[in-house]
C-alpha cells in the first residue's frame, strides 16, 4: 500500500486529524521563510501529540548544523528531509550525525532533473521528487505546482525508494499513483485552503483516496 505523508502541519487540530485518518508521517517545515514554519517550542508541542506509530519528518531548506540540532532535540524527529543540498557527502554527514535516515528532495522540470537523482545513492536514504518552483521563488516546494509524471518512467532503477510530491490534492491522488506507482506521496498546499492553513476535510479527503488507490 502506497504510504501517505502530510506535510506542513502547524497545529494540533491538523496534526490530530492526520493521525486519525491513517497517515504514515507527518511534516513539519523548520524553513523560516515557509507560511508553514514550526519553531521549536511548536514543534515540540506538535510532536508531543504524535504516536510512535507515525514518523515525524522535519524538512529542511539547506540547513546547518544548529537548525538540525534545534529541529531533532525538539521534534524527536524520525526523518530528515533536505531541500536545496545538492553534495552527497553532505547528505551522508548529516545521516552519520544523527542517526537518522534522509530524504533528498529532487526539483523536477525535466528529464535531466529526474536523472540527477542517481547521485544520491549511498547517500540518501529515500528520494522525493517535487515540481521546481520558478526561478527566484522563495520556496523551494509546497508551492501546489506539478511536473509531468511521464518523467518518473524507469525510476526504479535508481535502486532507492522513492516519493512523489507537487500538486497532489485529494482529486488526483489515486490518478498519480496509478500513472507512477509511487510508494509514498507527499502533499502540503493540496489540503489548505490557504498557504499554511490546513483543511481537516481535505486531509482526511486525500488520505481516504490514497488508500482507496
Amino acid at each position: 500500500m502506497t504510504e501517505i505523508k502530510i506535510c506542513g502541519l502547524s497545529t494540533a487540530d491538523s496534526v490530530d486529524a492526520a493521525v486519525a485518518a491513517g497517515a504514515d508521517y507527518l511534516g513539519f517545515n523548520f524553513f523560516p521563510k515557509s507560511p508553514r514554519y514550526v519553531d521549536a517550542d511548536k514543534a515540540a508541542a506538535l510532536a508531543a501529540r504524535v504516536p510512535s506509530h507515525v514518523a515525524k519528518v522535519g524538512i529542511f531548506v539547506d540547513p546547518d548544523d544548529a537548525a538540525l540540532d534545534m529541529a531533532c532535540a525538539a521534534a524527536r524527529l524520525d526523518v530528515i528531509q533536505l531541500h536545496d543540498v545538492a553534495d552527497p557527502a553532505r547528505i551522508s554527514a548529516i545521516a552519520a550525525r544523527y542517526r537518522l535516515p534522509v530524504w533528498a528532495v529532487v526539483s523536477v522540470q525535466g528529464s535531466a532533473d529526474v536523472a540527477s537523482g542517481r547521485r544520491y545513492k549511498g547517500a540518501a536514504d529515500r528520494l522525493l521528487f517535487d515540481a521546481k518552483t520558478p526561478k527566484g521563488a522563495d520556496l523551494p516546494g509546497g508551492m501546489g505546482l506539478r511536473f509531468d509524471w511521464r518523467l518518473l518512467a524507469g525510476v526504479s532503477h535508481f535502486g532507492l525508494p522513492w516519493g512523489l510530491a507537487g500538486g497532489l490534492d485529494p482529486h488526483n491522488v489515486a490518478e498519480a499513483i496509478a500513472a507512477t506507482g509511487a510508494a509514498l506521496v507527499d502533499v502540503s498546499s493540496g489540503v489548505e485552503t490557504a498557504p499554511g492553513v490546513k483543511s481537516i476535510e481535505k486531509i482526511r479527503a486525500f488520505i481516504k483516496a490514497a488508500k482507496a488507490a
